[in-house]
C-alpha cells in the first residue's frame, strides 16, 4: 500500500536567499537583532565582532545540537514517556547520598570548613577563584572588574565545588553516583549568576543601550516558547531555513514511498559510478536531513562527488494511526530499501551506512539476514554514533530504571505514540548548559534571536515514536539484549551481532558527552570480521557534519587485520588508544577511500533514476520529510 503523506510547509520569508551554509547565515540573526530596537546591534564596531564571532557561534551551535542524537536513544525513552521533571526526583539515590555524607562526619566538615575559609577570603577580595577560560559565561570583562559581580562569581564557583564534592564524599554506587551528579549539575548551573539579569554585566549594559527594549523583546520570546511544547528555549527560529531550499538540497527522487518510507535516490554528480549502491539509515527520532545540511556541509552530496551511488530512508513521521509499527516492522522498512536498491542498480549488494537508533535496527536486520543465509547482500557496513552495548552507557544509563520504564512505555501506549518534542524537553535538560542557559541568556535576557544554524534547525524539527516501537526498544535497553546472542529476535530470526562478518566501518567522537565512545567502541567486540574504528575529535554531531577543508578535524584510528570478533581491536579501549594513529582531516574522505574498495568497479553512471518499476514520484527531500 502507498500513501502520498501529508505535506506541511513552513511559510517562505519573502527575503530568503539560498545559503551555502550556517557561515553565511550567522549574520542574519545580528541584522534581525537589530531590527528589534538594538541600536548599538548596528554599529561598525559590533558588526565586526560578530562576523569574528561566527566560527566559534558555530562550534557552540555544535555542541548545542550534540545531545540531539547523543546518546543510547532507547536509554531516554523512559524519561521522555514521564516528561524531563521526573529525572530531577533523587528518589532513593538521594536518601543514600544523604546516608553517605553521614558516615563520613569528619570529611564533611572539613570540607564545610574549606568553603567558610573560602567565602571568607571572596568576601575580604583575596579568593582566586576563577572560572575555566573556556567558560564563555563570564567572558565579560565586568566579571573581573567589577568587585560585587567578581565576588558573586567567586560565591557560585566555591559553593558549586562544595556541592560536588559532596557526592565524592559519599563514595556512591556507580549508578546513584551518576544520578546525584545529574541532579548536583543542573542546580548548580541553573544558580549561575550569569542567569540572573541583575547580576550578568551584558545583561545590564544591554538593558541600559535599549532602554529596556531588550527585556520586553525577551519576555515576548519567552512566553512564544513556552506556550507550546517543547517548552525550552529555541536554539534557532522557526523559519530561519526551509527543507528543500536551504538544507536538504542535493538534487534526486523519490523513488518508492510505502507507509513506512520514502525512498531517496540521489542523482550522480560524476561520469562514473561504484557500482554497488549504499544506503542510509537514518535516525529513527529526527528527520533523515542531518546527512544532507547546506550545501558544502552535506554528507550525502560529499558521497556523490566521490563517485557513490547514494539512496537514503526518509521515515514517516508516525501517529496514532501506527502505534503498533515496531522494530520488526522498521527492519522490513530496510529490507524493503535494499531490493529497491539492487533494483534500480541491478546489483546483488548493498553497502549499509546506519546513524544512531538507525544503526541499532540495521545491524538487527544484518543479524538477521546472517541467520538465514542472506549476509552476501551487504557489501560494506558503516555505523556512527551508535550505540549496541548499553552498559554504563553514561547518565542516560544511570537514570534508567524498570519502574520509569514500565510507566514511560504505558503513557506511550495509552496515547498510542511518543511525542518528540516531549523528548526534545529531556534531551534539553540533559546538557542544560549548551541546550537551556546559554539560550536563556541570549534569548530572554538580552532579547537576541538565536543564531540560524542549520543543524540546530534539524535538531528543533523532532518525529514521533510509535509507542510498539517504543516498547521495543526499552526492552532491549532493560536487557541490554544485543550482546547476548539470541536474546532478541528480528523479523523471526534470533539476533547474534557475532554472526556480523561484513567489513564495518565505525565512527565515534571524543568530545561526544553522552553517547560515549568508549560505549561505540564495544561494537568492535560485538561483530565479527575486519571492523575499523574511527575515533573523531569532535562531539556527536560534529562528528556527523564533518566536511573537508576544517584545518582543525582530525581522528584517530588503528590498523585491523581482519580478524573476527574484534581480535584486532583489544578489549580495553585505553590499549587501542595507545596504539591508534592520529590523521589530520575528516574522517569523510578516509571513509570514502575505504568504501571505494568494497563497493565494486567503476562504470557509467546512470542517466535517469529510478527505473520502470520504481519510477520517480516526487523531486528530493520528498513529501514525509514535511510531515509535522
Amino acid at each position: 500500500m502507498t500513501t502520498t503523506g501529508a505535506r506541511t510547509r513552513r511559510p517562505r520569508k519573502s527575503t530568503a536567499t539560498k545559503s551555502t551554509g550556517s557561515k553565511q547565515r550567522a549574520p542574519r540573526a545580528a541584522e534581525k537583532a537589530a531590527s528589534e530596537g538594538d541600536a548599538s546591534a548596528t554599529t561598525a564596531a559590533q558588526a565586526e565582532r560578530r562576523m569574528h564571532d561566527v566560527d566559534e557561534s558555530q562550534e557552540a551551535a555544535e555542541r548545542s545540537a550534540d545531545t540531539a542524537l547523543a546518546t543510547p536513544l532507547d536509554l531516554l525513552l523512559s524519561k521522555a514517556g514521564s516528561g524531563p521533571l521526573r529525572q530531577f526526583v533523587p528518589g532513593m539515590s538521594g536518601v543514600r547520598l544523604a546516608a553517605g555524607v553521614a558516615r563520613h562526619p569528619r570529611v564533611v566538615a572539613k570540607r564545610t570548613a574549606g568553603l567558610a575559609y573560602e567565602l571568607t577570603r571572596v568576601g575580604l577580595g583575596r579568593s582566586q577563584l576563577a572560572p575555566a577560560e573556556k567558560d564563555r559565561r563570564f567572558a565579560e570583562e565586568g566579571w573581573a572588574k567589577n568587585p560585587a559581580l567578581k565576588r558573586a562569581l567567586q560565591s557560585y564557583l566555591a559553593l558549586g565545588a562544595a556541592a560536588r564534592g559532596l557526592v565524592d564524599d559519599a563514595g556512591l554506587s556507580w549508578g546513584d553516583d551518576q544520578r546525584m551528579r545529574f541532579i548536583v549539575e543542573n542546580v548548580v548551573e541553573a544558580a549561575a549568576p550569569s542567569n540572573n539579569p541583575f547580576l550578568n554585566p551584558a545583561v545590564l549594559k544591554r538593558t541600559l543601550d535599549t532602554g529596556g527594549g531588550s527585556l520586553v523583546a525577551g519576555s515576548r520570546r519567552f512566553v512564544k516558547d513556552f506556550a507550546t511544547a517543547p517548552r525550552v528555549p529555541s536554539m534557532v527560529e522557526a523559519d530561519a531555513f526551509e527543507v528543500g531550499r536551504d538544507i536538504a538540497v542535493t538534487p534526486g527522487a523519490v523513488v518508492l514511498r510505502t507507509d513506512v518510507f520514502e525512498l531517496i535516490q540521489y542523482t550522480p554528480q560524476t561520469p562514473k559510478v561504484r557500482a554497488v549502491p549504499m544506503l542510509i539509515v537514518p535516525p529513527t527520532i529526527n528527520k533523515y536531513y542531518v546527512i544532507d545540511l547546506a550545501e558544502h556541509r552535506s554528507l550525502v552530496e560529499h558521497l556523490v562527488q566521490n563517485g557513490q551511488q547514494v539512496f537514503c530512508i526518509s521515515w514517516r513521521n508516525p501517529d496514532v494511526r501506527h502505534a503498533d509499527w515496531g522494530l520488526d516492522t522498521y527492519g522490513q522498512a530496510i529490507l524493503e530499501a535494499m531490493t529497491a536498491c539492487e533494483k534500480i542498480t541491478r546489483q546483488k549488494q548493498t553497502s549499509i551506512f546506519g546513524i544512531c537508533s538507525g544503526g541499532l535496527i540495521a545491524s538487527m536486520v544484518l543479524a538477521h539476514l546472517a541467520e538465514i543465509g542472506q549476509a552476501d547482500r551487504v557489501a560494506a557496513y558503516s555505523l556512527a554514533v551508535t550505540v549496541l552495548d548499553q552498559e554504563r552507557a553514561g547518565v542516560t544509563s544511570a537514570l534508567l530504571s524498570e519502574e520509569a520504564a514500565a510507566a514511560s512505555t504505558l503513557a506511550s501506549k495509552e496515547k498510542g505514540y511518543l511525542d518528540g518534542r516531549t523528548l526534545a524537553e529531556v534531551f534539553a535538560w540533559l546538557r542544560p548548559n549548551d541546550l537551556i542557559w546559554n539560550y536563556w541568556v541570549n534569548n530572554y535576557l538580552m532579547g537576541h534571536a538565536p543564531k540560524a544554524f542549520d543543524i540546530l534547525y534539524w535538531n528543533a524539527d523532532p518525529v514521533r515514536m510509535s509507542a510498539a516501537m517504543h516498547r521495543d526498544f526499552m526492552d532491549l535497553a532493560m536487557r541490554n539484549a544485543l550482546v547476548k546472542p539470541g536474546a532478541s529476535t528480528m523479523l523471526g530470526t534470533k539476533v547474534d551481532l557475532g554472526r556480523i562478518t561484513t567489513d564495518s566501518y565505525i565512527v565515534a567522537g571524543i568530545a561526544d558527552h553522552l553517547c560515549k565512545w568508549e560505549s561505540c567502541y564495544q561494537t568492535t567486540q560485538l561483530f565479527g570480521g575486519d571492523t575499523k574504528f574511527v575515533l573523531s575529535t569532535s562531539g556527536h554531531i560534529a562528528a556527523m557534519v564533518n566536511p573537508p577543508g576544517n584545518p582543525k578535524a582530525s581522528f584517530q584510528t588503528a590498523p585491523s587485520g581482519g580478524g573476527r570478533q574484534g581480535s584486532d581491536n583489544p578489549k580495553d579501549t585505553v590499549k587501542w588508544l595507545a596504539r591508534a594513529v592520529k590523521v589530520k582531516g575528516s574522517w569523510w574522505e578516509d571513509w570514502t577511500t575505504w568504501l571505494a574498495g568494497r563497493t565494486g568497479e567503476e562504470r557509467t553512471a546512470p542517466r535517469r533514476l529510478g527505473n520502470a518499476k520504481y519510477a520517480p514520484l516526487d523531486k528530493a527531500p520528498g513529501t514525509y520529510v514535511h510531515d509535522r
